[in-house]
C-alpha cells in the first residue's frame, strides 16, 4: 500500500550503516560488491534500500550452499573441507572472490552459524565478516551475536556493514 495515508515501511535491518557505507564509497570514487552466505542476500538489500545505491554497489552473490563458495567465489575446497564455512579464511577468500569476480574496489563477505544448530562446530551466532580493498587489503572481523535465528542475521548484516563503512574510511582517510 501506497500513498498518503499509507503505513510507512519498516527500514531494514542495516539500512542506516548502508547508506554511510555508501557515502564513503563513493566519496572515494570506489564500487563494491557482496558474497552473502547465512544473511541470504540481506546485506544486498540494505545496500539496494539506499537511494543512489547504484553509483556504487556491482552486485552480489549468495553462496549459501558451501559447494557455492567455491564454484562462484574461488573459496579454496581444501579450505573448506579442512576447516569449514565458518571461518575467518573462507570470509577473506569470499570477500576476495566477490572484488574480483564482481570487478569491484571492495569486497564484503559474511559466514556464519544463524542457528538454531551449530554449524561446523561453532555455535548459532558465530559469524565471519571480512572487507578486502584495493591493494590486498583485507580486514575479517569475527562477531559472537545473540537471539534467534532472524536476530543472528540481521546482526551480521548490521555489523557487517559498520565495518565495511569503518574499513573504507580508514583505508581513504573519508
Amino acid at each position: 500500500m501506497s500513498g498518503p495515508g499509507a503505513a510507512p515501511h519498516p527500514a531494514l535491518p542495516g539500512s542506516e550503516p548502508a547508506a554511510a557505507a555508501l557515502r564513503a564509497l563513493e566519496a572515494a570514487g570506489a564500487t563494491l560488491a557482496t558474497a552473502e552466505s547465512l544473511t541470504g542476500g540481506l546485506i544486498g538489500a540494505a545496500l539496494t534500500s539506499v537511494p543512489g545505491a547504484s553509483a556504487v554497489y556491482r552486485g552480489g552473490v549468495v553462496a549459501y550452499a558451501t559447494d557455492l563458495k567455491c564454484s562462484m567465489l574461488g573459496v579454496p575446497p581444501d579450505l573448506l573441507r579442512d576447516r569449514g564455512a565458518v571461518d575467518p579464511g573462507v570470509a577473506r577468500a569470499m570477500a576476495e572472490g566477490a572484488r574480483a569476480r564482481l570487478s569491484a574496489d571492495y569486497g564484503l563477505a559474511v559466514t556464519g552459524a544463524a542457528g538454531p544448530d551449530p554449524q561446523d562446530g561453532h555455535p548459532p551466532g558465530s559469524v565471519y565478516a571480512a572487507v578486502c580493498g584495493p591493494g590486498g587489503h583485507c580486514r575479517v572481523s569475527e562477531f559472537s551475536l545473540t537471539g534467534d535465528r532472524a536476530a543472528v542475521r540481521n546482526g551480521t548484516t548490521e555489523q557487517a556493514l559498520l565495518l565495511l563503512g569503518a574499513e573504507v574510511a580508514a583505508i581513504t582517510g573519508r
